[in-house]
């Protein structure tokens, strides 16, 4: 390809230094052991430990004792099981949350898959800067990805200049329905057509009002215990997204945006939330709001699910409901197209769709887009990030897997107002892994999750091996120019 595609020098590592504190329980048995010895302890050497304690975290994180306190909140029910009736100090709780603290590294392993958008504060820039969120996702022990983020700005030269990530992290309150109501379950799987026969399997062995986690054991029950169609497990899936279409988190205000952490909420995506692609969508009204689309992964499931904020402080998480809501990589477009919300996809893991809904949660209906044509996307292809519009047509940056599954960049071209129609492709990939960028958690990749469009120029951040982030630009006419040729 003659296409010149400049890379930036800036780079962003995974730092093992970022910790925030987390709930750590080692089973009921254990938990009520532990508590027992702490509740025996001499109140002069439950002063010295937690003062010991304080004094070797509280510079770690912000609040520690803020931490210590929910913890304990969360073993209260085992520590009034075993406590004979006096009195616990607030110092003795402190200690006993401290028991039930551990410190995770958040980014230790890996720190890649990038998206980015346009950030809402546009203030104290220069002529010919922008401010842009990216999100990326970090990895750490055990594998498990989170959702953080950091502020950039993209000055007149379209360098990249990201801010210095804050001292602290933490993860956010989590405003969730405990309960729920049998009745009004029972009615919303009804609005989505899953049969009578099957959720009466399920809800049977549920009380009248129930948690998602009582949810979650009979729903894992009944798909080990019974004979079910691929379909019908489908289905049962839904229960679980359903359980979690009322889910919010929400950060301080006076939290830096590189301080939120957005760490696995519930068992269905305990061993990751990965590859959030968002994308600033303008309703019909000229109003606007972030999108992302996130896979859910517990290890041996993925599902599709969806986040919303105005002001990445509050986030509203919704599952995806439909037939073609299926596997990674979903990406939104920034608007509605003829009335109707349109999604990227890649049902099948091997092509790329088009699915387009008027409902944002549910995705019934997918048509073919592009299927693998060059060398060096032959194994699959996919997207990265959501489109993005031009006046010559919608720009889709995409990737493609080839010879010993390496992952390149390439771009394609869609009809502005019929999306379905490819108007050209890059027959060469665009960007692929540089010498220097084989090395990593998974080698031979570059991946992104979006991009963005300053000054002329395309700005590709850029995942490197998935293990760091960096970022390309490239002329936007001069690609749309090749797409077309």
């Amino acid at each position: 390809m003659s296409l010149r595609v400049n890379r930036k020098e800036t780079v962003i590592y995974p730092d093992i230094n970022r910790v925030f504190a987390r709930f750590f329980f080692n089973g009921e048995e254990r938990a009520e052991m532990l508590i027992k010895n702490i509740l025996a302890m001499p109140d002069a050497q439950v002063d010295v430990l937690l003062m010991q304690t304080l004094r070797e975290f509280s510079k770690r994180h912000r609040s520690i004792t803020g931490i210590f306190k929910r913890h304990f909140q969360k073993v209260k029910y085992i520590v009034d099981r075993v406590n004979t009736g006096k009195n616990i100090s607030e110092i003795r709780k402190l200690l006993i949350g401290s028991y039930f603290t551990m410190e995770y590294a958040v980014e230790s392993a890996a720190l890649f898959n990038p998206s980015i958008v346009k950030d809402i504060d546009q203030s104290g820039l220069q002529k010919g800067e922008v401010r842009v969120i990216l999100s990326l996702r970090a990895t750490g022990e055990g594998h498990i990805s989170s959702l953080v983020f950091r502020s950039a700005v993209i000055d007149a030269d379209n360098n990249v200049l990201v801010q210095e990530p804050a001292n602290h992290i933490g993860t956010a309150e989590v405003i969730k329905d405990k309960l729920y109501e049998k009745r009004r379950f029972i009615s919303k799987l009804k609005d989505m057509e899953v049969a009578e026969e099957l959720y009466n399997l399920v809800l049977k062995g549920l009380p009248d009002k129930f948690t998602y986690d009582q949810l979650f054991s009979v729903v894992n029950k009944v798909r080990e215990g019974n004979h079910l169609t691929m379909e019908k497990q489908k289905v049962l899936e839904e229960f679980l997204w359903l359980a979690e279409s009322h889910t919010e988190v929400r950060f301080s205000l006076d939290t830096d945006l590189s301080e939120r952490v957005i760490f696995p909420i519930s068992q269905y995506e305990k061993n990751g939330i990965e590859d959030a692609r968002f994308v600033k969508f303008t309703k019909d009204n000229g109003d606007f709001t972030y999108y992302g689309t996130y896979t859910a992964y517990d290890g041996y499931h993925i599902l599709p699910k969806l986040i919303e904020t105005k002001d990445f402080y509050s986030f509203r998480i919704m599952p995806l409901h439909g037939k073609y809501a299926v596997d990674k990589n979903l990406a939104l477009f920034p608007r509605k197209i003829n009335g109707k919300y349109a999604m990227i996809s890649r049902i099948d893991g091997i092509n790329n769709y088009i699915m387009f809904s008027d409902n944002l949660q549910v995705w019934s209906h997918a048509e073919i887009l592009q299927q693998p044509l060059y060398p060096w996307e032959l194994v699959q292809i996919g997207n990265a990030g959501s489109p993005i519009e031009t006046d010559r047509g919608w720009l889709l940056i995409t990737h493609g897997v080839g010879p010993v599954r390496k992952y390149c960049l390439g771009a394609c071209l869609l009809d502005l107002n019929d999306p379905t129609q490819v108007i050209g492709r890059t027959k060469e990939p665009l960007l692929i892994p540089a010498e220097n960028e084989r090395a990593g958690y998974v080698p031979n990749v570059v991946y992104s999750c979006g991009s963005y469009v300053h000054n002329g120029e395309l700005i590709i951040p850029y995942a490197m091996s998935d293990f760091a982030t960096t970022f390309a630009g490239v002329n936007l006419n001069d690609l749309l120019d090749e797409i077309m040729s």
